[in-house]
C-alpha cells in the first residue's frame, strides 16, 4: 500500500479533494433550484429617528420558485446591500430562505420574504424629497444562497428602485 501512495500522490490528493468537494462545495445546486420571484425593490420608511430626521433604508422583497424536481431545505440567504460604484457592503440581511422543516416541495414557492439593510439615509427633508435629493446615492442588493455546509453561491443583484415603500 505504501508503494502505490509513493508512486501515485496525486491520485490520492484527488481523491481526498473530491471527497471535500463533494461535502462543502459551492451552493449552485440551490441556486440552480431556485428562482426569485415577485421581486420588489425601493426604499423603506423605516420612521423617525433621533435628531427627528426621517429615516430610508433599502429594501427587496421576494419569493422563491423551487423550480427542481426534488423538495429542498436547509437554504439560508444573504442579502448584501452595496452602494452604487463601492465595494464596501452598505448593510445586510441574513436569514433563513427555506428551513429544514418543513423544507420546500417540488414546484412549490416560499412566503415572501422581506428583506431589509438597518443602514440608510436620514434627513430633516420629507420622505420623497430625500429620495430626490442631489447627493442621493443609488444603492443595489446581491442575493447569495448556501444549503448546509457548502459556501455561498449568488443567486442574484438588483437595483434598489428609487420607490417609497411603506410595507
Amino acid at each position: 500500500m505504501a508503494s502505490l501512495l509513493t508512486r501515485t500522490p496525486g491520485l490520492v490528493l484527488v481523491a481526498v479533494l473530491a471527497l471535500f468537494s463533494s461535502n462543502c462545495g459551492s451552493s449552485v445546486e440551490a441556486v440552480a433550484a431556485l428562482e426569485p420571484v415577485d421581486v420588489v425593490t425601493g426604499w423603506f420608511d423605516d420612521g423617525i429617528v433621533e435628531g427627528q430626521k426621517n429615516k430610508l433604508v433599502p429594501s427587496v422583497t421576494l419569493k422563491l420558485r423551487n423550480k427542481s424536481g426534488e423538495p429542498l431545505k436547509s437554504i439560508q440567504i444573504n442579502a448584501i446591500f452595496k452602494r452604487v460604484g463601492e465595494q464596501e457592503m452598505w448593510g445586510e440581511y441574513f436569514g433563513w430562505a427555506i428551513p429544514r422543516k418543513p423544507g420546500l416541495a417540488a414546484g412549490a414557492e416560499t412566503q415572501p420574504m422581506v428583506m431589509r439593510s438597518a443602514l440608510g439615509y436620514t434627513g430633516t427633508q420629507p420622505r420623497m424629497q430625500m429620495l430626490q435629493n442631489t447627493e442621493f446615492i443609488d444603492a443595489k442588493v446581491e442575493i447569495f444562497l448556501k444549503q448546509g455546509s457548502k459556501v455561498w453561491a449568488k443567486l442574484a443583484e438588483y437595483p434598489i428602485q428609487r420607490q417609497l415603500l411603506t410595507k
